[in-house]
């Protein structure tokens, strides 16, 4: 069975990115988004979520490229000079590892972070972090931990499929691929064994920033079996802060095309969140026709 989630990233980071999310769930294929519950537009997309009960969603954990939810005087082992967190992820994870003062700054963090989203009122879909720093195995055992007592299960494992992407248009090989996939496996298995669902296959990583229609048609058409996730970051148009290499505008034209209907609609499969996969693998999930034709899934 092909199940899929098709997920917004860095939501509440600004008014456009909101924007983009509500326009690709109402009149697109997104069915999720992830909260940076510490962004600039969080409190316009917890309003805009409530507003849509069939948007999944889920916390992005931000441990780099922001600032914390915890007082500078509170983590002053994660952040600068100026208050934010420290960019460079080599040299900050070798702190979180080492350091036993960083470890307890950073599940402080996290836990504020969990509570900023329960405090929402907002159900938990999934969890995942920023720049994908949750690969960092403290960070990791810090989110299952923790995210266990908010009521986590599920979380993203980026792990691509490059067979996959092959079919749609040539992608160079990375060296980064084979030293990560012992860890990636190593990963969804403690994910599953302490109860949390993690996909079996994620695509954004390659085209992160760059997910056109093109490509995403392509790995609609290609799908795998069993639960995949496609994220991507859609905005109206940049934002401060907005990476200047994303095709923001690109990205939510892609989730509103019309063809991309017809796509998931060809795969057989059913479109949700992470919690809709969860129920239905104990029973619970009841599949029913979206107003765009695509089987989709809803507790």
């Amino acid at each position: 069975m092909k199940q899929l989630v098709i997920t917004a990233d860095d939501f509440g980071a600004a008014r456009e990115v909101n924007d983009a999310v509500e326009a690709a769930h109402v009149n697109g294929a997104l069915s999720a988004a992830s909260l940076m519950v510490g962004a600039p537009a969080c409190a316009d997309a917890v309003r805009l979520a409530k507003r849509l009960p069939s948007l999944r969603v889920g916390l992005h954990l931000v441990l780099v490229e922001g600032r914390p939810i915890l007082p500078r005087a509170r983590v002053p082992d994660l952040v600068d000079g100026a208050g934010f967190f420290r960019n460079d992820m080599a040299a900050s994870g070798a702190r979180m590892f080492f350091s036993s003062a960083a470890r307890a700054q950073l599940a402080a963090e996290i836990n504020a972070q969990f509570e900023a989203y329960a405090a929402t009122g907002l159900t938990l879909d999934h969890c995942n972090a920023h720049k994908h720093f949750h690969l960092h195995p403290t960070i990791l055992g810090l989110m299952v931990t923790i995210g266990r007592r908010f009521g986590l299960r599920a979380m993203r494992v980026p792990s691509e499929p490059r067979n996959v992407l092959a079919k749609i248009e040539r992608v160079p090989a990375s060296a980064t691929d084979w030293v990560m996939a012992p860890w990636l496996r190593l990963m969804r298995r403690k994910l599953r064994a302490a109860g949390i669902l993690a996909p079996d296959n994620v695509f954004g990583l390659a085209w992160s920033g760059n997910m056109t229609k093109d490509r995403l048609l392509g790995i609609v058409r290609h799908l795998p079996e069993g639960l995949s996730e496609i994220y991507l970051h859609p905005a109206t148009g940049d934002y401060l802060g907005s990476a200047p290499t994303y095709r923001y505008r690109d990205e939510l034209a892609a989730l509103l095309a019309p063809e991309l209907t017809q796509a998931l609609r060809d795969t057989g499969g059913r479109r949700g969140g992470f919690a809709d996969f969860h129920q239905g693998e104990q029973g619970g999930t009841v599949a029913h026709a979206s107003r765009n034709g695509v089987r989709s899934s809803t507790p």
